[in-house]
């Protein structure tokens, strides 16, 4: 089984009404019409592709079939693989996030794993020290003194939000990898890691994402129709921003 780090760039992603029903065909009914609700598409695909990410664990490293999954969620909304008969995968462990541009999934087989990922954009018309200085009571001074350790503003701002993030994370076990934006690059590249023990990650496509998929659901024209209605989500555009998953 082994560790595994997977990003999907979802907010590229342009699906043909031939993708989009395959994929809607390749997830639970429940998880199906949960995802038809959101009011975007960029929040509708985000959703879609951090399932197909799991299945795609599920059937590719677990070798159990892709429509013989059964996905459920804890009640902080982790999902977990609830197969009875596959008990015995359940030290193997998962997660995914989305956000920004990108999907993307942990796993971990004997470890309790998180992830998280956040686009790092300069935080409005202020500096990045002006910044700082509104969210001073955030951390105490030690953190302050690692976060403002880093060698320039950008590294800063970026270990201000792995604070952040660690501190309202639940788990006891975060598996960390600090990329920038640039480093998904072409497929299969690998992203650029700050934590040179983590393992990095591996850029899929959309084909990528549904080889080994199987239909769990018959195909339904009108989820085109659907997701056609929607809007995509405004994205404010800057050209310095990174990436950071945790």
């Amino acid at each position: 089984m082994g560790s595994v780090r997977w990003a999907f760039p979802c907010g590229a992603w342009r699906p043909c009404r031939q993708e989009w029903l395959l994929a809607a065909r390749l997830v639970q009914p429940e998880e199906k019409d949960r995802i038809g609700q959101f009011v975007f598409a960029r929040d509708a695909k985000a959703a879609l592709a951090g399932r197909l990410l799991i299945r795609k664990l599920i059937a590719e490293k677990l070798c159990i079939p892709w429509n013989e999954i059964h996905l459920q969620r804890t009640s902080k909304g982790k999902p977990f693989l609830a197969n009875n008969e596959f008990s015995i995968y359940s030290n193997y462990n998962f997660n995914v996030s989305h956000q920004g541009d990108y999907a993307v999934l942990a796993a971990e087989p004997e470890l309790q794993v998180g992830i998280d990922i956040m686009k790092t954009n300069l935080p409005g018309s202020s500096s990045i020290p002006n910044f700082f200085r509104v969210m001073k009571r955030q951390f105490t001074e030690t953190e302050w003194g690692v976060i403002k350790s880093m060698s320039n503003e950008w590294m800063q701002l970026d270990m201000f939000h792995r604070h952040w993030e660690t501190r309202l994370d639940d788990y006891h076990h975060i598996a960390v990898a600090l990329g920038k934006q640039e480093g998904f690059g072409q497929k299969h590249s690998d992203v650029c890691c700050m934590e040179p023990n983590e393992p990095q990650f591996t850029l899929l496509t959309f084909e990528d994402l549904v080889a080994s998929g199987i239909p769990v659901t018959p195909e339904d024209s009108a989820y085109w129709d659907n997701f056609c209605s929607k809007q995509e989500t405004p994205v404010k555009q800057n050209s310095h921003s990174r990436y950071e998953c945790l």
